[in-house]
């Protein structure tokens, strides 16, 4: 989930610090925000936006496909059948059987509710006995970043461009695609939202080729002087 956990890595320095320091010490980049951006798919895009409001020093332009988990499902009331689904995982054999949303719900579990002294998998469930746990929701909310965006408003302003889209089937996300669109919107800050006809893939490829790297192209800088120029601006 592109976040740092105390049991399975700080998956989030890896990409924001480790993996860019790698890159422009190995290859002929140009080490500068100004010629950075940050994309992703699905997850990708929640991790694209996760990373990328946190580090406007690192990152210049966001682009985000069918961002998934900007917001958690506060409104579904807790189903037990999913509930014994979670519960019935005791060992890894079990975790590879099980459906995707089982395994989504243990990934995230692992990212935003790690205990090292918890069962096998050394995390904490938004369930227990059947029963929802509210301190193991509060901590999935503080990783949700249409929950927590405020905060980083000001770093979001330091951006040059934002962008991100979903198609219109995919429901839930574009739904919170919108929310995303209204927030940036009350505080002025420009980007581009796009919903267009389509669901969660069937048209990615496609958005990569037309959209998103057109975005890139307009947006990062592919000066080194311009963009140490622009760095000393600010």
């Amino acid at each position: 989930m592109y976040s740092n956990s105390v049991t399975i890595g700080n998956w989030e320095d890896y990409v924001a610090k480790e993996l860019v320091a790698y890159v422009d010490g190995h290859y002929r980049t140009i080490p500068q925000a100004t010629s950075r951006g940050l994309a992703g798919h699905s997850m990708g895009g929640y991790g694209s936006i996760r990373i990328g409001q946190k580090h406007p020093e690192i990152f210049s332009s966001l682009y985000l496909l069918s961002p998934c988990c900007m917001l958690p499902n506060l409104d579904a009331t807790p189903n037990p059948q999913q509930a014994a689904k979670l519960e019935s995982v005791k060992t890894v054999a079990d975790l590879e059987k099980a459906d995707f949303g089982t395994k989504a719900a243990f990934a995230s579990a692992a990212a935003w509710s790690p205990d090292p002294g918890q069962g096998v998998f050394h995390l904490d469930l938004p369930v227990k006995d059947g029963q929802p746990q509210p301190i193991v929701m509060a901590k999935w909310i503080a990783n949700a970043p249409l929950a927590i965006i405020d905060q980083y408003i000001s770093n979001i302003k330091q951006l040059k461009a934002v962008a991100f889209d979903a198609g219109d089937k995919d429901v839930s996300i574009a739904a919170n695609n919108k929310r995303l669109d209204g927030v940036l919107t009350s505080y002025g800050i420009a980007h581009t939202y796009e919903e267009y006809e389509g669901d969660h893939i069937n048209r990615i490829a496609e958005r990569i080729e037309q959209k998103m790297l057109p975005f890139f192209t307009t947006n990062l800088s592919f000066d080194q002087a311009s963009g140490m120029r622009a760095a000393k601006k600010k």
